[in-house]
């Protein structure tokens, strides 16, 4: 007997990607998975616990907190020597990013644009040698969260963390929710979503120099980083850019744009987590 068994909401990853016409963006999607074949002789198709192991395991290897390139597309230049990798990615009309980074925190994707669908295909084709001959079809697919109010596509990196969210770029697709005196401020919410479309989040004390490009450098427990970005398409804090600091940052900017008032945000970084914060003047 053919079965088909699936795994809804199976995990999500949080990555960045080079975007035709927008550049780098942060993006969050959530991953399902589907698998069809012959009952085994315990009645199943394969065992839940070792499909949602093995996938997960593949899903935050090769893609969560990686920025991921199309290797097929036009006006793109990858070099790889040794265990890093350097690119270049040309833009819109006029427009330029290059990164430097380690291997492990880039994912090439042989197709010509990011998509769902791309990525899910690369997927499929990388996984088939992992499961038994029983399994007919693999299917997997990726969705963003709905959100019915503001959000923002933010890439950013943070040295300081022990884990891969030390990589210079690899990002989130967060919603954003402001109170002002303890009533929802949705004007203030789109507002701050435009600010942050489609932006690069930048700590001050990783910028190395600023001309029509910031160019920002690091070096973190997986290696040297380096990454040079339009500059109308950074944004700048003066710390470092964990949602607990950017939830601060937005709550401190806008009690200053909205004196007498207390201002309460909550960031969110990619899907159901996320860190609030207050401020007044």
């Amino acid at each position: 007997m053919i079965m088909l068994l699936f795994v809804d909401n199976l995990t999500n990853v949080d990555f960045s990607y080079l975007h035709t016409e927008r550049g780098m963006l942060g993006e969050t999607w959530l991953a399902s998975a589907s698998l069809e074949g012959a009952l085994d002789e315990q009645g199943m198709v394969c065992d839940f616990g070792d499909v949602k192991r093995l996938l997960r395991h593949f899903l935050d290897k090769e893609l969560d907190h990686c920025l991921l390139v199309p290797t097929l597309a036009p006006n793109l230049t990858i070099e790889q020597q040794d265990d890093y990798i350097s690119l270049t990615w040309a833009y819109g009309t006029d427009k330029q990013l290059s990164c430097k980074s380690p291997a492990q925190a880039i994912a090439l994707i042989e197709t010509t644009e990011i998509t769902p669908e791309s990525v899910a295909t690369w997927c499929i084709a990388q996984l088939k040698q992992h499961f038994a001959d029983s399994i007919a079809r693999l299917d997997i697919s990726f969705a963003d969260e709905t959100i019915d109010g503001a959000f923002y596509h933010y890439s950013h990196g943070l040295k300081k963390h022990a884990g891969n969210c030390q990589r210079i770029a690899h990002g989130h697709r967060s919603r954003i929710n402001i109170w002002l005196d303890g009533a929802k401020a949705t004007h203030l919410e789109a507002d701050w979503a435009k600010r942050w479309e489609d932006i690069y989040l930048g700590s001050d004390e990783d910028l190395v120099k600023s001309d029509q490009h910031l160019h920002f450098e690091y070096v973190s427990a997986q290696g040297p980083f380096e990454l040079s970005m339009p500059k109308s398409q950074c944004y700048m804090i003066n710390t470092d850019t964990t949602v607990e600091w950017l939830a601060q940052h937005i709550a401190n900017t806008l009690a200053q744009e909205n004196p007498g008032k207390t201002v309460r945000v909550q960031a969110f970084e990619g899907l159901h987590k996320g860190a609030i914060a207050e401020a007044k003047t």
